[in-house]
């Protein structure tokens, strides 16, 4: 039986969705309940009863950009779009593909658009006793997953931004972890979730990476996004997962970073391969 986690990254029912289309390639998913709240910008989307598109008219990064900033905008005002966050996202189906439009962050979920982000895995080796991993916990008031367990840094990747510069920025405001501490990370695996979720739907490619952290180091959150920090047995954050009281995106880097080291039994993980690669729906 496959862990909740690992079900609930490919928890997504196309049927309910229409695709999303900027010309002919599918950008992400909207859900039907929201189509009818589209259709007040005919001169932004086209819709029928297969797909949502944005207009022929909009042909460049700028005009796109622009109709979908006023659109985002009043969705916002009405309530739409929760979590409004002031960052930049690029619509794009690959890392380093050239952005099709630009958006902001909180509206990647109502459109269903592909976002990017890290999780760091923060490991600290003893000599005489068995490693243990920092594990945050999210505060009250962010936008999603309030309050659930999480890696010791994770964040998504804004537009202009590389791996490792994302990485080492977020590495100081959840755990003013320094750049040169942050820099020691070693890339793991990655993983692409394609699940529903009450803003909308998630689609994210999720670079995993580990670092090892010297037993005196004691991360201190400095942007007010996490809770509290704790230190814990790897058995411990196993049964966490199995709980769900981590987050789904939390739980499959730890997972990765278990399977790795070889804390945990493959057995145990039944379904996670499947999560290597991209979602063909």
């Amino acid at each position: 039986m496959p862990l909740a986690s690992i079900v609930a990254a490919r928890r997504f029912d196309a049927a309910a969705h229409l695709p999303f289309f900027i010309g002919d390639e599918r950008v992400g998913w909207t859900r039907r309940s929201d189509v009818d709240a589209l259709r007040r910008w005919p001169d932004v989307f086209v819709i029928d009863a297969a797909s949502v598109r944005l207009h022929a008219a909009l042909a460049d990064v700028n005009a796109r950009s622009a109709a979908l900033g006023a659109v985002i905008g009043a969705l916002f005002a009405e309530g739409k779009i929760p979590g409004w966050r002031d960052e930049t996202y690029a619509i794009r189906n690959g890392f380093d593909a050239a952005p099709l439009a630009f958006i902001e962050r909180a509206a990647s979920r109502f459109f269903g658009t592909m976002t990017y982000a890290v999780h760091l895995n923060g490991i600290v080796k003893y000599r005489d006793k068995a490693p243990q991993l920092w594990i945050a916990r999210r505060s009250d008031t962010k936008a999603t997953d309030p309050g659930m367990l999480d890696n010791v840094v994770a964040g998504g990747i804004g537009w202009g931004f590389a791996l490792m510069p994302t990485l080492v920025k977020e590495c100081w405001e959840e755990a003013g972890m320094s750049a040169e501490l942050a820099s020691t990370a070693t890339p793991g695996r990655t993983f692409h979730v394609l699940q529903s979720l009450p803003e909308g739907t998630q689609a994210e490619q999720i670079f995993v990476y580990d670092v090892s952290l010297p037993p005196d180091f004691a991360p201190h959150n400095q942007d007010g996004e996490v809770g509290e920090h704790r230190l814990a047995r790897i058995e411990d954050v196993a049964r966490w997962i199995e709980e769900g009281k981590l987050t789904v995106d939390a739980s499959l880097a730890t997972l990765d970073c278990m399977l790795r080291h070889q804390w945990i039994d493959e057995d145990a993980c039944e379904g996670i391969d499947a999560l290597f690669e991209a979602p063909q729906i």
